[in-house]
């Protein structure tokens, strides 16, 4: 997987956590029950015998849970269209073909035409765990899951004012301490002309970092407001320069004395 769809994989992961988690509480007292260990290395799970586990009891039962709804999530995840594997607000907002295939409000007749291709040893390996939920298909069980990926992946960021809240330190020179300010890594100054020539696409213009005032100013010192937008438009392109490493590693260890 690419650094995005590994992204996508955990947002998924985290989506069917809450209903498989759910189905395990529920399943009935402490009965010894026969389970297939499923690991995601696919040699790995042809080789490993059947193991029986205590529902409740067994001091590893939460972390071969937590295994399987690795594998599982994997298993589905990767049977899924790649153009929803990969799917980003960007490029949806930037795509009518992506709007068309997965509206806003993702309608479960577009989810059960997808979860109905899925191969057939997923619903086995639920039914295995006894994750299944009675009544219900394998496609009526993901469907809700398969919803809520697709809406929080096709989400917008979050405006300034709520990162804000959650920037606990400079995202340069990670200090803590300091006040920080609001860095546009699309100067605002350039805008028109990153969308006339192409740079960008308009949804990340009000990309922004959260730095402190010393950071703020060494990285406008450093590169022009067409070098920022051209070259150094993320947190991890600023930091990919030596002379900015240098100085946040120095300023890093600056603490002003009061007055």
């Amino acid at each position: 997987m690419n650094e995005n769809e590994s992204s996508n994989f955990d947002t998924f992961r985290d989506c069917l956590t809450t209903p498989l988690i759910q189905k395990s509480v529920e399943k009935p007292s402490p009965t010894k029950v026969r389970k297939n260990r499923i690991l995601r290395n696919a040699t790995e799970r042809n080789t490993r015998a059947t193991k029986l586990v205590e529902v409740k009891e067994a001091p590893n039962d939460i972390e071969e849970l937590a295994e399987f709804i690795d594998y599982i999530a994997s298993e589905i995840f990767t049977s899924l269209p790649e153009t929803l594997r990969t799917l980003t607000y960007s490029a949806w907002y930037n795509s009518a073909s992506l709007q068309s295939q997965y509206p806003e409000d993702f309608p479960k007749d577009k989810a059960h035409s997808i979860l109905n291709s899925l191969p057939p040893n997923i619903e086995e390996s639920l039914t295995t765990y006894n994750l299944l939920p009675p009544l219900k298909t394998l496609t009526e069980f993901l469907t809700p899951v398969l919803m809520e990926y697709v809406s929080k992946v096709t989400n917008a960021p979050p405006p300034a004012s709520v990162t804000r809240e959650l920037a606990t330190e400079c995202e340069i020179c990670e200090r803590s301490w300091v006040p920080l300010t609001y860095h546009h890594l699309i100067p605002r100054e350039v805008h028109a002309k990153v969308l006339k020539r192409g740079w960008h696409t308009e949804d990340h213009l009000m990309d922004a970092a959260w730095i402190c005032r010393a950071c703020h100013s060494f990285v406008h010192k450093v590169a022009t407001n067409e070098e920022l937008a051209r070259e150094y438009f993320t947190v991890e392109r600023l930091l990919d320069r030596e002379d900015v490493r240098s100085f946040a590693g120095w300023i890093g260890k600056v603490r002003w004395k009061a007055r």
